[in-house]
Order: structure tokens, then sequence, then C-alpha cells
């Protein structure tokens, strides 16, 4: 888990078992979905694939790990409010939004006025590894999330897209 400092209910078995009753089930869905986003944010996840292992989802030291119809309840959730959305019909894959897309394009934004790049065209793989975004929560962000904020701000007249012949050179010019 590396310095991620867990909650107190990490170590609660029941939290890694699906609770029935109503009332119960409604706090713990809630605190694995602050527990999910701040996990995932503070190690950079994009993606949760349902069919792997995912290290927040047991805990050796008591012996529990969450069960599939438990791990696609709490995501479901995140999912149901916007934070989450599941990348196949199969509902195995699940973007995290730890932050959603509309926060991603004003930090884009704020990025970009902080460092001077009004105006200069950058390819979508300078954003992600360039020398200004070096940490900085751009630094290895996900394909998929920068592109969509991209697109809007590009719908907000904030930035201009521009097509490659590969992903590795699609660019943007910002408009600040």
């Amino acid at each position: 888990m590396g310095d991620f400092k867990l909650p107190y209910f990490f170590n609660y078995p029941p939290y890694f078992t699906l609770q029935p009753v109503k009332d119960t089930q409604e706090k713990q869905v809630q605190l694995w979905k602050e527990l999910i986003l701040n996990y995932c944010k503070h190690h950079k996840i994009f993606i949760i694939n349902l069919e792997e292992e995912f290290s927040l989802f047991s805990n050796t030291a008591i012996d529990r790990k969450l069960s599939h119809e438990a791990k696609a309840v709490f995501l479901q959730a995140l999912v149901s409010e916007g934070r989450a959305e599941w990348l196949d019909k199969g509902r195995k894959k699940c973007l995290i939004l730890w932050r959603r897309i509309q926060d991603w394009a004003e930090y884009i934004l704020q990025f970009v006025r902080e460092n001077g790049l009004e105006d200069n065209v950058m390819t979508l793989e300078e954003i992600r590894s360039g020398v200004e975004s070096r940490g900085t929560d751009l630094a290895d962000i996900d394909h998929i999330v920068l592109h969509r904020a991209l697109k809007l701000l590009e719908q907000r007249g904030k930035a201009v897209m521009f097509k490659g012949t590969s992903t590795d050179d699609e660019g943007v010019k910002f408009s600040i």
C-alpha cells in the first residue's frame, strides 16, 4: 500500500463482506467509494479490472478480500455518481475518475497558465510525460481521461486538438 494511510474500517472483517442490512450497506458503500477514490488518486490509478487482483480489495492481515459482487457494487456506486465509468459491456474494466472530467479540464487550464503554454502546440504525450508535467497529476494521466478533458476544453473554445498519424503525435493548442 506504500505510504497510503488506510482508514480504520480496513481492518474490520465485516467491511469485506457486503452487508445485508440496507442502512449498514449504504454506510459501507460510502466508505468504500471514498477509499477507492483516495487510493486511486494517491497511486495514480485510473483503471480497475475486476478480473485481476487489486491490492486494495484484500487485507492479508485479517485474511479477508472482497467478493466479485461487492467490488461490482462499490464500483457501480461510483459509476452512478459520475466518479467512474465502465469501459466494457461486461462491466469488468472500470475507469476511475478521482477527478471528474470537468475538474481535469480546469486542472489542465491552470497547468497551461502556470507554465506559460498558451498559444503553444503540444502533443498529448508531452502533456503526459513532459518536463513541465513531472510532479503534477498530469504525469502519466490516462489517455482516455486526458482526451476527454481536452475535448471538453475544445468544446468550450479553450483548446484546438490536432489529429496525428498515430496517438503519439496527437496535438493540442490552448487559447485561454
